[in-house]
C-alpha cells in the first residue's frame, strides 16, 4: 500500500527558478473522482506516463497507487478525460537539503504557481524557502482535480 504525505503552498516570486534541476511538460487528466478518491492519467513530456489512484486525505496523508503505462495508452486516456485535463510545467527544485516540485499552470490557470513537498511523516520538519508563500494543503480549490474541473 502506498501512502503520500504532501504539503502544498503558493509560490511568491521567481527566486526558485535559480535552483531548477529539471523540468517536464505535464498533461494530466481525470478519469474519475468521487467520495474523496480520484483516478488520473499523466504524461510527462509526451514520452512516459503513469496511471494514479488516490484515496481520501487524512491530515496531510492519503493512499496513492501509481503505475507506469504505455504512452500510447496515456494519449488515448487523456482524450477520454477531455475536458478534465490540465497542462502544467513541473520544475524539480532543490532548496537546502530538500527537493520541491513547482507546478506552473497553463491555459485557464495561467499564472498559478504551486509548490509541493513530500514528507516521510506528517510531523516532519522542513525549512521554508524564501519563495514559499501561503500554505494551501487541504484547500480543495488548489487540488489538481478541482483545477481540471472535476
Amino acid at each position: 500500500m502506498g501512502v503520500e504525505i504532501e504539503r502544498k503552498f503558493l509560490v511568491d516570486g521567481d527566486a526558485w527558478r535559480d535552483e531548477v534541476r529539471e523540468s517536464h511538460a505535464i498533461a494530466q487528466g481525470y478519469l474519475s473522482r468521487g467520495a474523496g478518491n480520484s483516478v488520473r492519467v499523466r504524461s510527462y513530456d509526451d514520452q512516459r506516463a503513469k496511471l494514479t489512484i488516490k484515496g481520501k486525505e487524512f491530515g496531510f496523508s492519503r493512499l496513492e497507487f501509481e503505475y507506469d503505462i504505455p504512452i500510447e495508452d496515456a494519449r488515448e486516456l487523456l482524450e477520454l478525460a477531455q475536458p478534465l485535463v490540465i497542462q502544467k510545467c513541473r520544475h524539480i527544485v532543490g532548496a537546502g537539503h530538500r527537493v520541491w516540485e513547482i507546478d506552473v499552470f497553463e491555459g485557464a490557470h495561467d499564472g498559478l504557481v504551486l509548490a509541493e513537498i513530500e514528507l516521510g511523516d506528517e510531523a516532519e520538519d522542513f525549512e521554508r524557502p524564501r519563495w514559499l508563500g501561503r500554505e494551501v494543503t487541504g484547500e480543495e480549490a488548489y487540488y489538481n482535480s478541482t483545477l481540471a474541473g472535476v
